[in-house]
């Protein structure tokens, strides 16, 4: 993890402590803490006080902290987050039935996709995915669905700030992205063809909010050579599912700015 630059205010160390743990570090000792927050000794012993009374954090008995239900609590307000996973899960459940292959749900955070639900086939092809993974937009197909319906002059500035690449497949030339995500907003599919990994294809389409914008994308994973065509009218029934459930609850699932 990149050690983080020393807040200058209240709330910016108290934020800056939170951000210390991530998937790779869930339980941290006060100086870890320190040392990953960029904060002195003193001022990480007193916010973390601070969090653990109020509950955000949690310490044990050998004086390891960890993430506090406090936080689970809150997070279960955030209408991209269990408020879409929940319209969203019987027509996960339809999609997995149908294909018996991975079955994602993610949302857009800057240009990253963020995986909030998945089901997982036991005999599907391995993907590298999880709960609360952030890849970038332009190598999945849930990410390819979201940049395509993202403002014009995100898109741009996703482009011209470098695309990774991680297998000889990934398309990191802006103009070729460019016309894949026009095709995107034609078809209503997304197509990530060995972009991740090279023996998985992952084909995607766009959920709207009860106010009609993108707020969502549904994918299914299978293994490459797969076939788009044959698995597109599925992901596309799942998607128009999901919306229309969002749009019936009053939930927009709130599109990124």
């Amino acid at each position: 993890m990149t050690l983080q630059t020393p807040a200058t205010n209240a709330a910016g160390r108290l934020l800056s402590v939170l951000a210390a743990f991530d998937r790779t570090a869930p339980a941290l000792t006060l100086t870890e803490i320190s040392r990953r927050a960029g904060l002195s000794l003193p001022t990480a012993h007193r916010l973390l006080s601070e969090l653990t009374g109020w509950g955000a954090l949690e310490r044990d008995g050998d004086g390891v902290y960890h993430v506090g239900l406090r936080l689970f609590e809150l997070g279960t307000l955030a209408p991209r987050g269990p408020v879409l996973r929940e319209a969203a899960l019987p027509f996960l459940e339809d999609l997995y039935e149908a294909t018996r292959e991975n079955v994602q749900l993610a949302v857009r955070e800057g240009g990253d996709a963020v995986y909030v639900e998945r089901l997982a086939g036991r005999s599907s092809v391995g993907v590298r995915t999880r709960l609360g993974a952030h890849w970038p937009l332009h190598a999945t197909g849930v990410g390819l669905a979201l940049l395509a319906h993202a403002p014009v002059e995100q898109q741009e500035a996703y482009l011209a700030a470098g695309l990774a690449a991680f297998t000889p497949w990934t398309v990191t030339d802006p103009d070729r992205l460019r016309r894949m995500l026009a095709e995107v907003r034609t078809t209503g599919l997304a197509v990530s063809d060995r972009q991740v990994t090279e023996d998985a294809l992952s084909v995607a389409a766009p959920v709207r909010g009860g106010d009609g914008t993108v707020v969502a994308a549904v994918s299914v994973v299978v293994r490459a050579p797969g076939s788009p065509a044959a698995l597109g009218p599925a992901v596309r029934l799942a998607a128009r599912g999901i919306s229309r459930a969002l749009a019936a609850g009053g939930g927009t699932g709130t599109a990124p700015a």
